[in-house]
């Protein structure tokens, strides 16, 4: 398993080094001259050739692309904002935890409500309670966040007065957010664990697990559940990673001062280096996800944790 985690993390490099690279060639093509937005419309040729050339921006394009790799590999160093003067990296980091907040509050909040909804789905198929949990999942599927945000604001917030419509400063400023990036999320657990739940009971075992005379709840959540994890885990981390980079609207509706509002502020101002480094992390970070995925696959599916042991035998063999 070690050997196969590290195998993993070195294949994070290459992965970086691409999302880098095509994030770096899409920031040269984007109209305008962030040298100028700096310098300002006014400011003369002169003053915004200055400018160009504190930002480094007057050296050929392959150089500045070297440059960057070269900070990253060395110091690991994403580079300087040109708006504030002070590290994308230290930046980045201090609105790291706020995404990360609202990334598992509304995980949780989906997967609370998602997996119980798609469980009685396909428990009780082609009943109403099927027909009302498909139904909303199509609703939340359907819903824009940023609409189902402010319509949130209007009506929690506006009208009843009991939650703030901005910020986030504590819990209470955090429900309605979670709600709304929570609520799409938890369509498609509900929908991902309707289907593998069906494709589950009908095997032969569940089968024989009721002539035995167990219990529906034993037979559902004892056997049923914990061979339909696989899929359900799977949507649930990929969820978690997209939220991290995905939660731009709603950070932006709700004014939170998380990674996806800093990097829509960078993009309009034409801030390349807070646009490269964001993208850089949270593609780091979904990588991780997507690691932690697979090593659970080994304790949620006996099998797969064999197959590790099956290698790892063969190779001291080989030894």
């Amino acid at each position: 398993m070690s050997k196969y985690i590290l195998k993993r993390l070195l294949q994070l490099i290459p992965v970086l080094i691409g999302v880098i690279t095509i994030v770096f060639i899409l920031n040269q093509l984007m109209p305008g001259d962030p040298a100028r937005m700096l310098a300002g419309e006014g400011a003369t040729e002169e003053a915004v050739e200055r400018v160009r050339v504190e930002m480094g921006l007057d050296k050929p394009v392959i150089v500045q692309y070297i440059n960057y790799l070269a900070g990253i590999v060395t110091r690991g160093d994403l580079g300087t904002s040109y708006k504030t003067g002070v590290p994308v990296l230290t930046e980045v980091l201090e609105r790291l935890p706020t995404t990360m907040i609202l990334a598992g509050i509304s995980t949780l909040i989906s997967v609370g409500i998602g997996v119980p909804l798609g469980i009685a789905a396909a428990t009780w198929q082609n009943t109403l309670v099927d027909y009302a949990a498909s139904g909303l999942s199509f609703i939340g599927v359907s819903m824009p966040n940023f609409w189902q945000g402010l319509m949130n604001i209007l009506v929690f917030s506006v009208y009843l007065n009991w939650l703030p419509s901005s910020g986030f400063y504590g819990p209470r400023y955090w429900i309605l957010p979670a709600l709304t990036v929570g609520t799409s999320c938890m369509a498609t657990i509900t929908r991902t664990t309707r289907s593998s739940m069906l494709e589950v009971i009908r095997q032969d075992y569940i089968r024989t697990a009721r002539a035995k005379g167990q219990t529906e709840y034993q037979t559902i959540v004892r056997h049923a559940l914990g061979n339909a994890l696989i899929p359900i885990v799977t949507i649930v981390g990929l969820e978690f990673g997209s939220l991290l980079g995905g939660a731009v609207l709603t950070e932006s509706v709700f004014a939170i001062p998380g990674i996806g509002k800093y990097m829509v502020d960078a993009i309009t101002n034409r801030n390349y280096p807070v646009i490269m480094g964001g993208v850089a992390i949270l593609a780091f970070i979904f990588s991780i996800c997507n690691l932690v995925i697979d090593v659970l696959y080994a304790y949620i599916d006996p099998r797969m944790k064999s197959q590790y042991s099956t290698k790892k035998r063969k190779a001291e063999v080989t030894e």
